[in-house]
């Protein structure tokens, strides 16, 4: 997770928030690029004293300062048109898992088994072990297994909420009347956390969401418990 001094983004925890990071440094390589060799031009412009009587028609550098760009543009485009279709992506689900958004708290359904709902609040700061998370751990969290596809079928039943965990690369609208579908895959063990991304009300900063992410033995443990 983040933490105050963290000013880049989250570690990630899935092949799609990697691919994500990658893209996010790729563009911002070419960005850089861009910005120093303007700054560069803009400054040599200022403090040169001499004058070209042939820069109000220069054609062959109106050409090259058109195609340059588009095809910096290309190199942007191409990569981020692949992970477009990454995103869409869903290969066999293990599970479905259904999370719905209330004002202010999410419930989930675990598709596949019998009986298993339950709502998920955010700790009281009052009812918090010491190794809690202020504000991020909740009384129920969502367990699935590590090294699975999983499909999330995302809604609301009141107002527009927004089902996001940073480190997965998920961020997903959940709209009343209107079902939503993502997937994820966890590279490994260990807990991810989350917040509602939509301004949903007075309480939207106390809805958060966590992931507890397990090996698939544990997770039958735990399905067993709950029924």
């Amino acid at each position: 997770m983040a933490t105050w001094s963290n000013l880049n983004l989250q570690n990630s925890n899935s092949p799609l928030m990697e691919q994500i990071i990658f893209f996010h440094d790729h563009a911002l390589t070419i960005l850089i690029m861009i910005t120093v060799l303007v700054s560069y031009l803009m400054m040599n412009l200022f403090f040169y004293k001499f004058i070209n009587r042939f820069l109000l028609e220069g054609q062959m550098i109106e050409l090259i300062w058109t195609i340059i760009p588009a095809v910096t543009l290309i190199f942007i485009a191409l990569p981020s048109l692949r992970l477009l279709y990454l995103l869409d992506e869903m290969n066999n689900p293990l599970i479905t898992v259904k999370s719905i958004g209330h004002q202010w708290y999410w419930s989930y359904e675990y598709s596949d088994f019998k009986n298993i709902e339950f709502d998920s609040y955010m700790t009281p700061s009052n009812e918090m072990n010491p190794y809690y998370f202020r504000l991020l751990d909740v009384e129920n969290r969502i367990v699935l297994p590590m090294k699975n596809q999983i499909r999330m079928l995302i809604t609301a039943t009141d107002v527009i909420h927004s089902w996001t965990i940073p480190s997965l690369g998920i961020k997903e609208d959940a709209n009343p009347g209107r079902l939503n579908q993502t997937s994820f895959f966890k590279n490994r063990p260990g807990i991810f956390f989350g917040q509602c991304s939509e301004i949903c009300g007075a309480n939207h900063s106390f809805m958060p969401i966590v992931i507890e992410s397990v090996n698939i033995k544990n997770f039958i443990n735990w399905i067993n418990n709950y029924s």
